[in-house]
């Protein structure tokens, strides 16, 4: 999108009287600032400064303390630039305003390695050159919560009056008792131009699920699940109550997750997995092989903090075991079934605290390695997962932070310079979180994951 075409919208639109111009921190966190619309052209012909360390906060917003973007080295500048996404509405606010995302640039133009949406560009160019192209779906869960009170709770029907303490695995009846939410959220995502598709009921307390659609822009469908969830968490909160993408709020009921549907296109637009059946391609095989090979790894970006291992337990509909299987939902790899052109996979770790950029660079990088290493996987399971013996997900955030910091895997995916902010960034959440009661805990995550 060119910088003309940007500005054009505020003309269109002239009862916008402020932007917000926001980049994604490590934490999936928006960072930026509140500018009046008449300084909007100079911040999309020249950009605006904001320093490198503050894609680097912690989740309360504070600098980490020994990083080397902070004091060492005088806390510099980086340039922020938009995306091609360009300006879109901010329909959880009162006043109509508008939305800049940006990302972050060194001051000789090149690309900060620091800035998630970075690291997913660089596993989108690596599958260029080879001729291919992901091709991309996210289904997010979240939580309605009331949490005006001592404890969570479902909100309120505002058609009923009542409040039902019942999970309603899709459910007409749950969907219809939020009806006026739901149907706000839908007329958002469309004017925000987010492609959600369908909306169902899921098994956790006040707990739903919207699909977004898939499309051949990965860095496009990170975008949408990043606004997604800013847009969810906004718009709840003008309803009169939370929403939630925290790993899991309620000790008896799942967590939520986001699940990421892939396949890879040739260049004739050719699905590489569809091998005309239900099994799927050797590449199929080497993608899930490579996916397999860095889940242990990579467990830190899909469980990035310490309520997400809450949810990585057996039995509680997310996975726990590295594994992979045809059309099982217990499985952490699922191939679904269905039009053989179709054929994708079906990656169910992370959860939906995660930054989806992140995430998405995981999944897609790792599935990459396999491909090209010719990478082939153990046979797929059948049956409950829970049930049989395999290795397993980490189950605490000290494990996960120290294979994400030693692993062989990562440089693959990542720079030297996030992963070192990651783990920096982790190891601080990590002992200052153990300060906190299990309350104040949820509190902080409950607003900002």
């Amino acid at each position: 999108m060119s910088n003309a075409t940007i500005k054009n919208y505020l003309r269109k639109n002239p009862q916008i009287r402020t932007i917000r111009v926001a980049a994604c921190d490590l934490n999936g966190q928006p960072r930026g600032k509140r500018v009046p619309t008449r300084f909007a052209d100079k911040v999309v012909e020249d950009g605006t400064r904001f320093p490198l360390s503050v894609l680097n906060l912690d989740i309360w917003g504070e600098d980490i303390d020994d990083s080397p973007l902070v004091f060492e080295s005088g806390d510099r500048d980086g340039v922020l630039h938009p995306t091609d996404r360009g300006f879109i509405p901010m329909p959880w606010l009162e006043a109509p305003t508008a939305l800049l995302p940006i990302w972050m640039f060194h001051e000789n133009g090149t690309p900060y390695e620091g800035d998630p949406r970075h690291a997913l560009r660089a596993v989108i160019e690596r599958y260029k050159a080879r001729g291919l192209t992901p091709c991309v779906a996210m289904e997010l869960e979240f939580f309605l919560i009331d949490d005006s009170g001592r404890k969570l709770e479902i909100p309120i029907s505002p058609r009923s009056g009542k409040r039902r303490k019942a999970a309603e695995t899709l459910s007409i009846r749950a969907l219809d008792q939020f009806d006026i939410f739901f149907t706000d959220l839908y007329d958002a995502c469309e004017a925000m131009d987010i492609p959600a598709d369908t909306a169902i009921s899921e098994a956790g307390l006040g707990q739903f699920e919207i699909n977004l659609m898939h499309g051949d822009d990965a860095l496009r469908a990170a975008d949408d699940a990043w606004l997604f969830k800013m847009l969810v968490r906004g718009l709840a909160r003008r309803h009169g109550f939370a929403a939630s993408f925290m790993a899991k709020p309620y000790e008896d009921y799942p967590g939520s997750g986001m699940h990421t549907h892939f396949s890879v296109l040739d260049e004739d637009g050719n699905n590489v997995f569809d091998d005309g059946g239900p099994k799927g391609t050797d590449t199929l095989r080497h993608a899930v092989a490579g996916c397999l090979n860095a889940m242990q790894d990579s467990a830190l970006v899909f469980a990035p903090h310490l309520n997400s291992y809450d949810r990585l337990v057996p039995d509680a509909h997310a996975p726990t075991g590295l594994c992979w299987a045809y059309e099982n939902r217990t499985a952490a790899i699922r191939i679904p079934s269905g039009s053989p052109a179709a054929r994708r996979i079906e990656h169910r770790v992370a959860g939906g605290d995660v930054n989806p950029y992140l995430s998405l660079a995981a999944i897609l990088g790792a599935a990459l390695n396999g491909i090209e290493d010719g990478k082939e996987p153990p046979a797929p399971i059948n049956g409950n997962a829970y049930a049989q013996e395999m290795e397993h997900m980490p189950t605490d955030w000290q494990t996960a932070i120290d294979r994400f910091e030693a692993s062989p895997e990562m440089p693959r995916i990542f720079s030297k310079e996030l992963i070192r902010n990651f783990v920096l960034t982790k190891k601080q959440e990590l002992f200052y979180m153990a300060e906190l009661s299990p309350t104040e805990q949820v509190e902080i995550y409950l607003d900002t994951v």
